[in-house]
């Protein structure tokens, strides 16, 4: 089994320090959580931006100051902008991420409209997806698709029978929000995308762990952090996303998967081959 790739979603769009005082919101604390994160075993920063107030954006310039930012305390990390941004901005805004320099390695594609509860509707169109894919594709950015049900794996490879996506393809199984977070689904996720694909998985809150062990189990790779989860434990608060890589780290040891280094992980994941 190939080592284990650990992503760590250090804010996400929507946490705040009102459920977790350590989401980090200005540039100093977004750096200080990817070096707790890299020093702990994480090969891959998935990266949201916040304003000083926690206000979600995907500025150009300020994706650029978080990236310039972490690269000094984190030099060979892989640095994933998502193009996600927040619910309710624009394509245009939500491409802002891909526009740093230099151009990311990778970079988040959203693969269908999700329900994020109540109202929010998070709004992808068959034509966001394959315009998203086309520049990625043009910039040499590869894409992470993210799948939030089996439906979105079916419109990724829309994209691809488009000659959109380059193979061999890597998605992200977000499972706990639009599809339940069993087992039972992950393994039916993972044995609908091509042969050759990779993935990583994450189950959203209290989904966390239990989807990590049976990523890990399964040969997939791992996404923690406060985006998807706040908690270490039930009812215990993490105090940084250094401590819940730590975790899938210990998680992936009990499990006999050696972790990987971040130039490991651009072997596994073809970032050297492109």
């Amino acid at each position: 089994m190939e080592k284990l790739i650990i992503s760590a979603c250090i804010c996400g769009a929507e946490v705040t320090k009102e459920q977790n005082p350590n989401v980090p919101y200005t540039v100093e604390e977004i750096v200080r959580e990817a070096k707790s994160a890299y020093d702990a075993g994480a090969a891959l920063i998935h990266l949201h931006v916040r304003w000083d107030d926690g206000t979600p954006t995907q500025s150009m310039v300020r994706f650029q100051e978080c990236v310039n930012a972490i690269r000094k305390e984190c030099p060979d990390v892989i640095i994933q902008p998502s193009t996600g941004g927040a619910v309710g901005m624009t394509d245009l805004e939500r491409l802002e991420s891909t526009e740093i320099v230099p151009t990311p390695e990778m970079a988040t594609l959203d693969c269908g409209t999700c329900n994020f509860g109540g109202d929010e509707i998070f709004i992808n169109t068959d034509n966001t997806i394959f315009n998203f894919a086309k520049i990625m594709k043009d910039r040499g950015i590869k894409p992470e698709l993210e799948v939030f049900d089996k439906g979105m794996i079916d419109i990724a490879m829309k994209a691809d029978k488009k000659g959109l996506l380059v193979h061999p393809l890597h998605f992200d199984f977000v499972l706990g929000v639009q599809m339940t977070a069993t087992v039972r689904d992950l393994v039916f996720m993972a044995n609908s995308i091509p042969e050759g694909s990779t993935w990583t998985a994450t189950g959203i809150g209290k989904n966390a762990w239990n989807i990590a062990a049976a990523t890990i189990a399964m040969g997939g790779h791992v996404r923690v952090g406060f985006e998807d989860n706040l908690y270490l434990g039930k009812g215990i608060l993490a105090k940084s996303n250094g401590e819940m890589v730590a975790k899938a780290v210990e998680l992936a040891k009990i499990l006999g998967r050696p972790v990987a280094t971040p130039d490991e992980a651009r072997e596994i994941l073809f970032l050297n081959k492109k």
